[in-house]
Parts: C-alpha cells; structure tokens; sequence
C-alpha cells in the first residue's frame, strides 16, 4: 500500500492533463511518480524537465544513462 496517495485524474489543472495525456500516449498509463508527483503539478513539471534535459544534454553516454536509470530502480524497488 503506497503511503502517499495516487492520483489518477488531473481534473482541470492544465499541467496535469498536459503530463497525463503525454504519458498515456507514450507508455499506455501513468508511472506511479507521476501520479504521486501529481499532488504538486508545478514540481512534477520541473522534475519531468529536469530529467529531459539530462537525458538531451547527451553528457552521459547512453549505455551509462541506463545504467543509472537501472540502478535507481533497484534502489527504488521498481520492477523494471
């Protein structure tokens, strides 16, 4: 049981229908961050750029950025 709740619908809050229209169209539902990242659109938003913009910035090879993605994973207990 998470000890933060989800959220699965952004209601009218336009970051968060932009974010979750984004989502579902690329992977088919919502990661589990993002709905708990919900509670706060703006830092979701920044959050979201950030990663974007590290994984753009192309400073990190890919094989090393997945590397990192992997082992945050692990450290998060993510299944993938």
């Amino acid at each position: 049981m998470p000890r933060v709740r989800e959220i699965d619908d952004p209601g009218p809050d336009p970051i968060l229908q932009e974010v979750f229209a984004r989502e579902r169209a690329a992977f088919g539902t919502l990661l589990n961050t993002t709905k708990v990242q919900a509670h706060c659109p703006g830092i979701m938003k920044a959050a979201k750029s950030l990663a974007a913009a590290v994984e753009h910035s192309r400073l990190l090879p890919p094989g090393l950025l997945a590397l990192v993605y992997l082992r945050v994973a692990l450290i998060n207990g993510c299944p993938f």
